[in-house]
């Protein structure tokens, strides 16, 4: 038997709204199909998912999910193996607690910490796998996980040297860290069985009426259609994780899964979460013909955000919107040009505002996130940052999302900054940046003015919200955070 355990949900007392965000693992469910497919009995303990509606304080931060007894009791007596994953920054805190109690209950079982490679909100365990190695991690597996996870479980029983492993970070016998970098061999993705999500306790999922993309229909699930991004941001981990480099699995392999997925547990809508999905506008396009051939009759969203100059045309979105996509997330990430080269992100605003205008004629929702608190900025630049808002709020975008920027290891930025007391600390609302306060003003300014703004150029877009909240079919982020939110307040008070 093979665990795989799944984190608790972690929430900063401080700022429920920004943190607290419902991600389903789809990457460990990804290693967990490839493992069953090896034939190893697997198993997937879900600390969030197993009890989404326990809440309970945990030093500066509320725990979603089991009590750590109740995770680690969950181990099965035959496990040969866990993999804890690393699924968030954030969520480092649950990590470290459930690690301390696996190796203080079970001793004898190798524990192995999984990275999440596609996602901006985690981080590089390359970069921290000593902090692992002090609490009692045997290894580390960086990189794509599905083949590099078999033969380390194939070592690990078979008791041979895994030395050689690329990915893997150990202390050998004699007390040296080995660690091989990934090699950039990647995997061919259609290869991939698809994510074993029948492990999961997706019903509690669906119940929640809530997610990281705006939930509107009764079940959802998640799809990584592609890995990596080409785009060099130095703020983020993606470069660190995927070494530049984009690999996409097939539109005929996606619409499979979807296929399979709607067929076997009727979910009608898909959220997508890679971090740069539209990076070939040939393949994005192939995608929605293939769902409008096949008259899926579904709904899919881009979740996690994407580079919008890689939406070529007009013509794209009105292809996406014919075959169910009703909502897009991009990143202009500042008003400032000074910013985005400190970014080092090319960003072309013309372009970006000819796509809002017709993602919002077409019916596509939209959403804008921007960082604050770049090094580097100043009040002009979050002034130009200001102004950008107000045009692509009367151009049409739906919402935004502002960041206050955190140090994230693995990033070109991340020794740039100090004062956080552990990873649990770097998330979006960092109150240990001196400029916290200042920064966090001006982003709650702005947020009030975005809304006055929608108000003025779109009214009926901002009446119609209160109803989609009430009657919870969410078209965007901002109306189904409130009810995240208040959800949240409700299990406190009912703990």
């Amino acid at each position: 038997m093979i665990t795989l355990i799944n984190p608790n949900l972690i929430l900063l007392k401080k700022d429920i709204f920004t943190t607290g965000i419902v991600y389903m693992p789809v990457a460990l469910c990804s290693l967990a199909a490839s493992l069953k497919k090896a034939n190893y009995s697997v198993n997937i303990i879900d600390a969030f998912g197993n009890k989404p509606n326990q809440i309970l304080p945990d030093e500066n931060f509320y725990s979603r999910g089991l009590k750590l007894e109740e995770t680690i009791d969950s181990v099965h007596p035959e496990t040969r193996a866990i993999f804890l994953y690393a699924i968030s920054l954030i969520g480092h805190h649950s990590v470290v607690k459930i690690l301390l109690k696996l190796k203080d209950k079970y001793p004898q079982i190798p524990i192995i910490i999984l990275e999440n490679t596609q996602a901006v909100t985690a981080y590089s365990l390359r970069k921290v796998r000593q902090d692992f190695y002090k609490l009692g991690a045997d290894y580390v597996l960086t990189g794509e996980s599905e083949e590099r996870g078999i033969q380390l479980i194939d070592g690990i029983v078979n008791n041979t040297d895994v030395s050689q492993l690329e990915g893997v970070g150990h202390i050998n016998k004699d007390g040296v860290d080995t660690y091989l970098p990934p090699s950039k061999d990647y995997l061919n993705l259609d290869n991939l069985p698809f994510p074993a999500y029948e492990l999961l306790p997706l019903e509690n999922y669906w119940k929640l009426k809530y997610s990281h993309g705006p939930f509107q229909t009764k079940k959802y699930l998640p799809l990584l259609t592609s890995r990596g991004c080409p785009y060099p941001c130095n703020f983020c981990v993606i470069p660190e994780t995927n070494s530049l480099k984009w690999r996409s699995r097939s539109a005929e392999n996606i619409v499979a899964e979807i296929e399979h997925f709607k067929e076997t547990l009727g979910v009608t809508e898909y959220h997508i979460e890679d971090v740069d999905p539209t990076v070939s506008d040939k393949r994005t396009k192939e995608f929605s013909s293939l769902l409008i051939d096949k008259k899926l009759n579904i709904i899919w969203k881009i979740c996690a955000g994407t580079k919008v100059e890689t939406m070529r045309s007009e013509e794209t979105i009105e292809l996406m919107a014919k075959s169910g996509c009703n909502y897009i997330s991009i990143s202009p990430e500042t008003g400032s040009p000074k910013v985005l080269k400190l970014i080092n992100k090319p960003f072309k605003l013309d372009h970006a505002s000819k796509i809002i205008k017709k993602m919002s004629k077409v019916g596509i929702s939209s959403q804008a996130c921007f960082v604050l608190g770049y090094p580097g900025e100043e009040d002009e630049d979050r002034v130009m940052t200001h102004d950008m808002i107000k045009d692509l709020t009367r151009k049409g975008v739906d919402e935004v999302a502002l960041f206050i920027v955190t140090p994230v290891p693995g990033s070109s930025i991340f020794d740039q900054f100090s004062g956080y007391q552990n990873y649990s600390d770097l998330n979006f609302s960092p109150e240990w940046r001196d400029d916290y306060i200042k920064l966090n003003k001006f982003r709650l300014a702005l947020y009030r003015k975005f809304l006055i703004w929608k108000f003025l150029y779109h009214p009926f877009k901002f009446v119609k919200q209160p109803f989609l909240f009430l009657f919870r079919k969410f078209r965007t982020k901002m109306e189904m955070t409130p009810f995240r939110a208040l959800h949240t307040l409700f299990l406190l008070k009912s703990s």
